[in-house]
């Protein structure tokens, strides 16, 4: 049986990712790198995927506004989404991955998304999180 947790690991680590907290038991990984604005992204390696989140901001106040702007905005994300915790008050951002297959290139892919959004959104973001 192929270790997925390791395999992720060390494509993780090939990205220079800082690892920060670990737990291969749970299949969990926390990871962070400033350059891309990502902190504390949470990784869960749940064969057959990897699931992927990353908090971006709360929401203070429950407006339409806001819910709308984040649902049209999924469209363009070339993967993974906006969604909401069970709560609705925590935006993350989420991707699955399929981990049998799983390439340097896709999960880098995912990364690379995610660092997009936040560098072309974050005057949004940085607005949503005041209301």
């Amino acid at each position: 049986m192929q270790d997925h947790f390791k395999q992720v690991k060390t494509y993780l680590l090939e990205l220079n990712y800082n690892i920060t907290h670990e737990n291969k038991n749970e299949g969990i990984l926390v990871i962070s790198k400033e350059s891309e604005g990502i902190n504390n992204m949470i990784l869960g390696v749940a064969p057959p995927i990897l699931i992927m989140e990353q908090h971006i901001f709360n929401i203070k106040s429950n407006t339409e506004f806001v819910y709308k702007s984040l649902l049209q905005k999924n469209r363009d994300i070339v993967h993974g989404a906006f969604v909401l915790d069970e709560s609705g008050t925590k935006v993350i951002f989420r991707d699955t991955l399929q981990v049998e297959n799983l390439d340097l290139n896709e999960i880098e892919g995912s990364l690379n998304s995610l660092g997009l959004l936040l560098s072309e959104y974050s005057e949004q973001i940085i607005n949503f999180s005041k209301h």
